[in-house]
């Protein structure tokens, strides 16, 4: 019988991170021993594809840039066409540590989808000013969305179960903070069961930060925007079949 590590697909977005990437991959697979790498190369005008490749990873390459929802979409499609139960988004920079994957996959059995907490008492990672800001006003919101105590609800780092994975493959958003902020919504209008684990973040191995002061100064803003999104869309109801083993 297959373990939870076996049943479960690491997706990658990825853009422009040749310098990080393989380094990621390597050690997602040392340390989380059975799990497959799926890495998305999110139209990348550098080598990220050929270094994800090198390093044992699966790459499925996109012809232009959709951004990190567009890209997790495509990764929620192909677990589900492999038989994948489980899927957790790792980012191809190295901040997410690796060795947080087994949590993150073990809660599972009782939830649908799992969050790692950037600030829920492990690390010193910090965030300063308006990001900040809408960061506590969004998990203010959302907690009580989902009916728990969630304190970092844009993190990238999380688990997907079964019955997330198939909403997900459908109707993951691609909008700028949808992927994190409208997931939420979705998952919770859709009765899925999201709970928090703490984790440590750590610096970026390379490329290019996604954040600078000017787009920290729109950060709430556009959160907000975000939101607003979320909250006026329908719900959506996906039926759900237990997947079979991956290929």
């Amino acid at each position: 019988m297959s373990t939870a590590l076996e049943r479960t697909l690491i997706v990658m977005p990825a853009f422009n991170e040749e310098e990080a990437v393989g380094a990621v991959v390597r050690e997602v697979l040392r340390v989380a021993p059975g799990v497959s790498c799926l890495v998305v190369d999110d139209g990348s005008l550098d080598s990220t594809a050929r270094e994800a490749a090198a390093a044992g990873a699966t790459v499925l390459q996109l012809p232009i840039n959709l951004g990190v929802g567009g890209a997790m979409r495509a990764g929620f499609k192909y677990a589900l066409s492999k038989g994948f139960s489980n899927v957790v988004q790792v980012d191809s920079d190295g901040q997410h540590d690796p060795a947080g994957i087994a949590e993150l996959v073990a809660q599972l059995d009782h939830y649908d989808l799992v969050l790692g907490a950037r600030f829920a008492g492990v690390g010193d990672y910090a965030v300063r000013g308006p990001r900040r800001w809408a960061m506590q006003v969004l998990s203010g919101i959302l907690s009580r969305l989902t009916k728990t105590k969630l304190t970092d609800t844009t993190s990238g780092f999380r688990a997907s179960g079964p019955r997330a994975v198939a909403l997900f493959a459908q109707h993951y958003p691609s909008e700028y903070l949808g992927d994190t902020v409208e997931s939420l919504v979705i998952a919770s209008r859709s009765k899925l069961r999201v709970t928090q684990v703490p984790v440590a973040m750590r610096p970026r191995a390379g490329g290019v930060p996604s954040h600078n002061p000017y787009k920290a100064a729109v950060y709430l803003g556009r959160a907000g925007m975000a939101l607003f999104v979320a909250l006026i869309r329908p719900p959506v109801v996906v039926a759900f079949t237990e997947p079979v083993s991956p290929a």
